[in-house]
């Protein structure tokens, strides 16, 4: 019964979470579905987004790891009812996250001539290199939103990031339709007027996020302590750090894997890339659901730890650990059965059999290979989460990066090269190294509760 319990409860605050996350990944899916519909040879700009995207989110999820460390020590500091301590957590997790936006934004406008560096086709690197650029800046805004999303979170007052989550995808859809295909006077910029698009629709979410912090009478208790403890001290730094990192370098090393894999697709050719980056699109979008049951999990377990209550913690962890199976195998489900039609919604099939056709074919067929590893990576996703919320940081980063840099990767390359699988190649190695990741971090906090 406790597990139902803790169930409905963690449910209940992960569903805006879940909301926002798909909002976000809803971003993406638009701009590549846009750029997608400029006709021609579309799949070429396609597949210069996926180049651009695939250098610029190792960095970018490394800062979004920073990110997570807010959310833990708030909802920390919750579970003990120390006002005083979120305040000051949110004040110097904010100015850490704002200088590790910065780094990254600058680091990426300064290494922008990689892409030239990748073994990937001339004109796609050609056509990438202004997207990484623009895309590089909203960086700025969009790490910044992210923290102050964290520390809402962390405070389980999730709703109101989520509303601007979902209100952000008309507003960046339609100046989308103004600037890619220059409606109303607007230039035409295709693919890199979705980079503008996603510029202002994360400096817009951002701003409307912080004033209603400032503002808001349920944040009134926080923001009057700011005399007192919006000091930066080094001890509380090297706290948010001391989660931060390890965070970052957990999901650092899945973006970075899948960036790394999508280069070495790329040298496969611009078709092979498209149907890589319509596949992963499609799987990213579906983990979403469980990267919102991980940090509702997490959020929820960290609370509990807090409080030092041992049992919640394991009803809590064991309950979001069976909702994440669930999630998983209906997911798989749902690819099999769709893998013709959804590469579909990022494509025209003239039916030729070539270009954008050929491309969608061979979507369908890593559809079915994405099918596979939706379970290993809702549990690994989950079981990450809450190892996260009692302070298991260290460990779990070193098995994450066995998973997927000494097992999938390696593997996925050897099948996709020594067997010329290509693209079908990388994506059997994700199933590998995802389901080690998955059994050896859920066996870990099994081992945890004992």
């Amino acid at each position: 019964m406790s597990l139902k319990i803790e169930s409905g409860k963690t449910i209940k605050l992960a569903l805006p979470l879940i909301f926002g996350e798909l909002a976000q990944m809803l971003l993406h899916i638009i701009d590549t579905a846009m750029i997608g519909a400029l006709g021609g040879d579309s799949y070429k700009q396609v597949a210069a987004a996926a180049l651009a995207l695939s250098v610029i989110n190792i960095p970018f999820v490394l800062g979004i790891g920073i990110t997570m460390s807010v959310s833990q020590l708030v909802s920390m500091a919750k579970g003990k009812g120390d006002d005083g301590a979120i305040s000051h957590y949110f004040y110097n997790g904010f100015w850490l996250c704002a200088v590790a936006a910065v780094l990254i934004s600058v680091g990426l406008e300064l290494g922008q001539n990689i892409l030239f560096h990748l073994g990937q086709d001339e004109e796609v690197a050609q056509l990438a290199q202004p997207f990484l650029r623009v895309m590089g800046i909203s960086i700025i805004p969009m790490l910044l939103f992210m923290t102050l999303k964290q520390f809402t979170d962390g405070l389980e007052y999730t709703r109101t990031a989520m509303v601007l989550s979902v209100l952000s995808l008309p507003l960046n859809v339609f100046i989308n339709w103004l600037i890619i295909f220059g409606n109303w006077g607007f230039p035409r910029l295709e693919m890199v007027g979705a980079a503008y698009g996603t510029l202002i629709t994360r400096t817009v979410i951002f701003l409307i996020l912080a004033y209603i912090i400032f503002t808001h009478r349920i944040y009134k208790p926080y923001m009057s302590l700011r005399k007192e403890q919006w000091q930066l001290k080094k001890k509380s730094i090297k706290e948010l750090l001391n989660i931060g990192v390890p965070s970052s370098l957990q999901v650092g090393m899945e973006a970075g894997v899948f960036a790394v894999s999508a280069i070495i697709v790329g040298s496969f050719g611009a078709m092979q890339l498209a149907a890589h980056q319509i596949a992963l699109q499609c799987a990213s979008f579906t983990f979403m659901v469980s990267m919102g049951l991980s940090q509702a999990g997490s959020i929820r377990t960290s609370n509990a730890f807090g409080q030092s209550d041992k049992i919640r913690i394991g009803n809590i962890g064991k309950s979001t650990l069976l909702m994440s199976l669930g999630y998983g195998i209906f997911c798989a489900l749902f690819f099999i059965a769709l893998k013709g039609t959804l590469p579909l919604l990022f494509l025209e099939d003239d039916g030729s059999g070539t270009g954008n056709s050929a491309v969608i074919g061979l979507a369908s067929s890593l559809l079915l290979l994405a099918g596979l590893f939706q379970i290993s990576d809702a549990t690994q996703a989950v079981s990450a989460g809450i190892l996260r919320g009692i302070k298991d940081v260290k460990t779990p980063t070193l098995l994450i990066f066995v998973a997927y840099w000494v097992l999938g990767l390696p593997l996925g390359y050897w099948l996709a090269v020594a067997f010329d699988m290509k693209a079908s190649g990388i994506w059997l190695g994700f199933i590998i190294g995802l389901t080690f990741s998955s059994l050896s971090l859920t066996k870990r906090f099994f081992n945890k509760l004992k």
